[in-house]
């Protein structure tokens, strides 16, 4: 979804605060990038005593940051043109530019370096963008003070540009700093309750491309395991009706979770299409197959899982995560189906070994092991105020 229109005139450059006082300003195109941010601005509001900026180019993202960053003043983002951003720049007083994975445009990135505004990239990732067109971001990047990247590979690529070395560093993904999901006590106890000792797997924030797979999956992991359950958590709710049509049309015993519907002895599939619950299942199951790798949404955070100690089931297609779900593949935390015929093949063998075990435990020290990547992050914004503040002092004297 794109800015409300009742706020257009943000995008025009209007909307600056009347105190005036210095702001870290983030920029999160949407909500995707506004989620990584949030433990970071909050640590660096309390240990800088210094204002929060937050700009997004979707509704979703400002709905986001109103509920869950009440300390943080957000506008839409400028357009490109000449005005809009002139009149943004001269009606902040920015401290320090951060922008998370990209959304770099060049009359504002100008604009902030006439400034003497020091611009920062978090989380860099694989661009084929980049690759393609590397003149160009060499430009748009060539006076960044620091970019951070996911690996060394991106690190790599970012050198190749003819960018300064010194100004890139290797940090784990911002998304390590993220809280683990919530598992409510009052959610969690009647599913296990009602689950018991059955084999239960999960299908988590799946798509349609995913769907039609996992329910495959489960007719064959019935075959080894008869009394196996599979809670199925679609990304959307609204997929609730049109998925259980679908698995009654492969005749296994459904019950949705929006309906009121408990978990049976008979149970198959149980389908939560419900929001703000999914701590809990991971909680619950053992193995989680990651929806959004079958089709083109590019996967989703898999990191969350491994925080529950779950074994984690993905596919091919992994582009938004690529470098998380390798590193949580080389931990033996993750494990790739290519094929979606085989999902329930995969499926049915770890349910029946002891590796599972030995994978959530696996993901749990990769969690543990890269949980401190916070304070790698404050150290370099930190850097980067000090040398501002340092720059200013010499212009005053």
């Amino acid at each position: 979804m794109g800015a409300d229109s009742k706020r257009f005139s943000e995008r025009l450059g209007h909307g600056a605060s009347q105190d005036r006082d210095p702001v870290i300003w983030f920029h999160a195109a949407s909500l995707g990038e506004v989620m990584q941010i949030a433990p970071l601005a909050q640590y660096l509001t309390r240990s800088e005593q210094i204002k929060i900026l937050v700009t997004t180019t979707t509704a979703t993202g400002a709905d986001w940051v109103a509920r869950e960053m009440p300390y943080a003043a957000h506008r839409f983002a400028p357009i490109d043109t000449p005005a809009a951003i002139q009149r943004f720049l001269e009606g902040w007083l920015i401290s320090a530019a951060i922008f998370v994975e990209g959304d770099l445009w060049p009359r504002l990135l100008e604009g902030l370096h006439k400034r003497g505004v020091p611009q920062t990239l978090l989380n860099a990732r694989h661009s084929r963008t980049r690759a393609r067109f590397p003149q160009v971001f060499h430009a748009l990047l060539k006076t960044f003070s620091v970019i951070t990247c996911r690996s060394e590979t991106v690190a790599q690529r970012m050198r190749a540009l003819g960018l300064s070395p010194d100004r890139i560093h290797v940090v784990p993904d911002l998304r390590l700093t993220l809280p683990k999901l919530a598992a409510p006590h009052d959610v969690l106890a009647p599913l296990s309750r009602a689950v018991g000792t059955r084999p239960v797997w999960l299908a988590a924030s799946t798509h349609p491309a995913d769907e039609e797979a996992v329910l495959a999956a489960q007719l064959e992991v019935l075959k080894t395991c008869p009394d196996a359950l599979l809670i199925l958590v679609p990304r959307h709710p609204n997929r609730g009706l049109p998925l259980h049509k679908l698995a009654q049309s492969k005749t296994l015993t459904t019950a949705r979770r929006s309906l009121g519907n408990g978990i049976s002895a008979a149970t198959q599939v149980y389908i939560a299409d419900t929001v703000g619950e999914l701590g809990g299942f991971f909680t619950l199951c053992p193995i989680a197959f990651l929806g959004g790798s079958f089709g083109q949404e590019g996967g989703h955070n898999p990191y969350e899982p491994a925080h529950f100690e779950t074994a984690i089931v993905y596919g091919p297609h992994v582009k938004n995560f690529s470098d998380a779900y390798e590193a949580l593949r080389l931990a033996g935390a993750a494990v790739q189906v290519e094929d979606p015929a085989r999902l329930g093949e995969v499926i049915a063998g770890l349910l029946r070994d002891d590796q599972v075990k030995a994978m959530g435990q696996a993901g749990l020290v990769f969690m543990e092991n890269t949980k401190n990547c916070m304070l790698s992050y404050v150290d370099l914004i930190a850097g980067v105020l000090k040398r501002r503040a340092k720059h200013i002092d010499k212009q005053t004297v």
